[in-house]
């Protein structure tokens, strides 16, 4: 009797520790890890409308603000950490904010090193050119042709694929400026922050034409918020908070506000 009843004892313990060892292991994949707890630190450039820029030395654009929206689902703080292109994505594995939102497109290049959310935006590429320019009609126009460009982002890999000469420039901006100038013969950016800067400088119109590039030669680009690999429950959250923020409308009306059209969908 005695045995039978240890018997008994060994396997409800053993069930026990099985049960406790399961509840630990679900409620570590669901807990998100931050930097700070109960801030979301968000590593962003705040140099580039729509998507994050200063208006009157503020933080503001796209990206700052559905930034807000998620950490609200969350009751999370947020804080913004303005960074320089070159070492912003590099900065989460550095540890020196949670994730980026900085018009950060899903490749399978980073996917092999960090995680992303589900996408937030989608992003059509276009050719930017002086309007009198009668030479650069399409992307194949551009081979050997001086195109501005941000050093390691999308724009830049795609004028190489078409054999563009690359002239380095950060700043959209400035990359309108260079072919003013005529230090670049165009350059390419997504339609989005084309539309956004024209919303600003209207007589930019009388200046340069775009030609938005066909879906046969460069995809739609999707656009997400990109994290750690090792921290699931943090991609948990996010993926939440994006689904519940395009439910209740609020993704449409950003997107509307900042482009004029609703880009969170296909």
């Amino acid at each position: 009797m005695n045995k039978w009843f240890k018997r008994i004892g060994l396997v409800t313990m053993g069930l026990l520790v099985a049960l406790t060892l399961t509840a630990c292991g679900k409620s570590s994949s669901d807990k998100a890890t931050l930097k700070t707890p109960g801030t979301l630190t968000v590593g962003l450039e705040g140099t580039f409308a729509p998507y994050s820029y200063r208006q009157n030395g503020k933080l503001t654009g796209y990206e700052v603000e559905l930034a807000r929206d998620i950490a609200k689902k969350e009751n999370w703080k947020v804080k913004f950490v303005p960074t320089q292109w070159d070492s912003l994505i590099a900065g989460v594995g550095d540890k020196k904010f949670d994730v980026v939102m900085n018009d950060v497109t899903i490749t399978k290049a980073r996917q092999k090193k960090y995680a992303f959310s589900t996408p937030y935006l989608y992003s059509r590429e276009v050719l930017i050119t002086k309007k009198s320019d009668t030479e650069i009609n399409s992307i194949t126009d551009i081979k050997g042709k001086k195109i501005a460009v941000g050093t390691g982002t999308d724009n830049e890999t795609i004028a190489q694929k078409y054999g563009a000469t690359i002239v380095p420039n950060s700043e959209f901006s400035s990359t309108l400026s260079l072919i003013e100038q005529g230090r670049a013969e165009g350059t390419l950016n997504t339609r989005e922050a084309y539309l956004s800067y024209l919303k600003d400088k209207p007589s930019a119109k009388n200046e340069f034409k775009y030609t938005v590039i066909p879906e046969n030669k460069v995809a739609t680009a999707k656009v997400a918020v990109l994290m750690a690999k090792n921290n699931p429950g943090l991609k948990k959250k996010i993926n939440k908070a994006l689904k519940e923020l395009k439910q209740d409308g609020t993704m449409k009306k950003l997107s509307e506000k900042y482009f004029t059209e609703d880009i969170s969908h296909k």
